[in-house]
């Protein structure tokens, strides 16, 4: 019965204050989750949780022998495919320029400008294969480059990293979770409310924020209005964002918000 009274005497003291107080969450607007498209080792891991890393920042290293020889052989085709251009693209220019001479001459035998043109032919021929084999081999010169930028992660963007599953020699698999990055400059709010107060909030709207752990006051806006994924709660959720004021605030950690006017 006292917790009924208690109870019912908050409810007075909401309704007369044309306001109610709800708890959200701290939550990052930017998480980016790093993993491996290849398997291997790792080499080196150069950050630890906690850690503040900057966009290209070195995240960790896989062990790169193999991808070392690959990426060799790769080169090497395409500078043997680049000479073999050269070579007959040589051969072509005397056989032509040998063909303006004879042509200057008042009289040329047929049969020596006709072996003249079907070199040229065999040699333009040749020319255009080897194009092709450059084509090619730059095409996976360019795979194998790629490849490097995975054996050697660096950071997609800034923020502190809250998780890490690997260390040096892990055995890493394609599709694995490595680290965990967290964007702590741009924070919202996530908080859930029930419908029968949805027609009262609305995108753009402004409200009194406070991260109670810190004594943190500010007004924040509400970015979204989201529908809950299980439709059996009866909840909605809204996201406030707000400025923390190189603030200590982290993804997390408990906030409240106001909602006013009722």
């Amino acid at each position: 019965m006292k917790k009924i009274l208690i109870v019912s005497f908050l409810l007075i003291i909401s309704l007369r204050a044309d306001k109610i107080t709800l708890t959200g969450t701290v939550v990052s607007d930017g998480q980016k989750m790093i993993g491996s498209r290849y398997m291997g080792y790792v080499k080196k891991v150069f950050v630890k949780l906690g850690d503040k890393v900057k966009r290209e920042d070195n995240l960790y290293e896989m062990e790169s022998a193999e991808f070392d020889i690959m990426k060799s052989q790769a080169d090497l085709m395409l500078e043997q495919s680049k000479i073999v251009v050269e070579f007959w693209r040589k051969r072509l220019a005397r056989i032509n320029a040998k063909k303006e001479r004879l042509k200057k001459r008042k009289k040329i035998p047929m049969m020596d400008l006709d072996d003249l043109e079907a070199q040229a032919e065999n040699f333009q021929a040749m020319l255009d294969s080897a194009q092709i084999m450059v084509e090619q081999a730059s095409i996976k010169a360019k795979q194998m480059a790629s490849i490097y930028n995975y054996i050697k992660m660096k950071a997609p963007s800034d923020g502190v990293v809250v998780q890490k599953n690997i260390k040096v020699g892990d055995m890493v698999m394609p599709g694995m979770l490595t680290i965990m990055i967290v964007d702590t400059e741009h924070l919202e709010i996530d908080v859930s409310i029930s419908e029968s107060i949805i027609s009262k909030v609305h995108v753009g709207q402004k409200i009194p924020v406070e991260i109670p752990s810190i004594k943190f006051h500010t007004v924040g806006k509400i970015k979204a209005v989201i529908p809950d994924a299980n439709p059996m709660t009866h909840k909605i959720k809204i996201r406030v964002s707000f400025d923390k004021k190189n603030k200590n605030i982290f993804p997390g950690m408990y906030a409240k918000v106001t909602l006013q006017d009722f």
